[in-house]
């Protein structure tokens, strides 16, 4: 049920079995949503907090305008807001892009967790600290690096992530977003959007049909990124 997510954690270190198993525990509830449905509500003070098993989310902003920005997608094996645990009140909201299927961990069983598996504990707080890494470098691309550069990121980011969960095939993963929500993602028109995508075929690093991206020369597009996969904390050793 939680495989995702154990794969999510056990990349950083090891997960026993008997940590599975108080994961396991946790879990109160889950539903499934309609892509284009909150998945978590900006404002809202939930109780516990949301795992992804299937799909792909993203956390979002909106703009007195109705602008609507994006901050982090979320993959399969995300605990998309474990720091609903301790801030109370969320002051985003979360989106399902594609259909999602989720599982609701319970605040206060979370929190004997943090009394009682300390190692369990280290790992949930790594998490947290990856999630805050990913911003910094969506802060980074959206502020310093070129719209081309920007995209070739978040394709390596995207693929490392869904790889550490079995979501890829080979070189490629499946992307559901439409022209409009990688434009929310880029902070771009939907018109440089296309352009911005038509120059990564061009120079023969993607393909990108029918919502399968497929990585045809990785070196090339790393170094069109300056990826660095540091942020991502994939090395398995102790926590």
């Amino acid at each position: 049920m939680l495989e995702s997510l154990y794969l999510q954690l056990g990349q950083h270190d090891t997960l026993s079995d008997v940590e599975k198993v108080l994961l396991a525990e946790t879990v109160v509830f889950g539903r499934e949503f309609e892509k284009g449905q909150d998945v978590v509500k900006a404002g809202s003070r939930p109780t516990y907090s949301t795992m992804l098993l299937d799909g792909l989310a993203a956390r979002y902003k909106v703009l007195e305008d109705g602008g609507r920005q994006f901050t982090s997608l979320q993959v399969p094996g995300d605990f998309v807001d474990l720091h609903a645990f301790l801030l109370k009140t969320m002051d985003h909201g979360i989106v399902a892009l594609s259909p999602c299927r989720v599982m609701y961990a319970d605040h206060n069983k979370l929190k004997a967790i943090t009394e009682q598996a300390p190692h369990l504990t280290r790992l949930l707080w790594l998490d947290t600290l990856v999630d805050g890494a990913i911003h910094r470098e969506w802060i980074v691309a959206m502020g310093r690096r070129s719209r081309t550069s920007h995209l070739a990121h978040l394709i390596c980011e995207l693929f490392v992530r869904l790889q550490a969960v079995k979501r890829t095939s080979g070189m490629c993963f499946h992307l559901p977003l439409s022209q409009t929500e990688m434009a929310d993602v880029l902070g771009l028109s939907v018109v440089h959007m296309n352009r911005v995508i038509g120059g990564l075929k061009k120079i023969k690093v993607i393909t990108w049909t029918n919502h399968m991206v497929t990585i045809l020369d990785w070196d090339q597009l790393a170094r069109l990124a300056e990826f660095d996969p540091t942020y991502l904390s994939i090395n398995n050793e102790p926590r």
